[in-house]
């Protein structure tokens, strides 16, 4: 499920200013996207729009699995620049 993040991520931010870790959970899985602080606007959009589609799709194609997973978008800090 990552990679489908990774891709509809990618597809805004440029290739480095953003990366994904997936941070396994009992019963619901945590998805968590860390962009760039230039960059977060493109990810979570107007109103929040396209961080809600992020997740709608998310939802969508985990739906046959018995995985759930959250998506969430954190802005780069330098403790979390690797």
């Amino acid at each position: 499920m990552t990679e489908l993040v990774e891709y509809l991520v990618g597809a805004l931010v440029p290739e480095g200013e953003f990366s994904v870790e997936l941070r396994e959970g009992g019963d619901e899985s945590e998805i968590v996207v860390i962009v760039s602080p230039g960059e977060i606007g493109k990810v979570i959009g107007k109103q929040g729009k396209i961080a809600r589609a992020i997740r709608t799709l998310v939802k969508a194609a985990s739906a046959r699995s018995s995985e759930r997973y959250n998506v969430v978008i954190e802005e780069r800090t330098d403790a979390s620049e690797q």
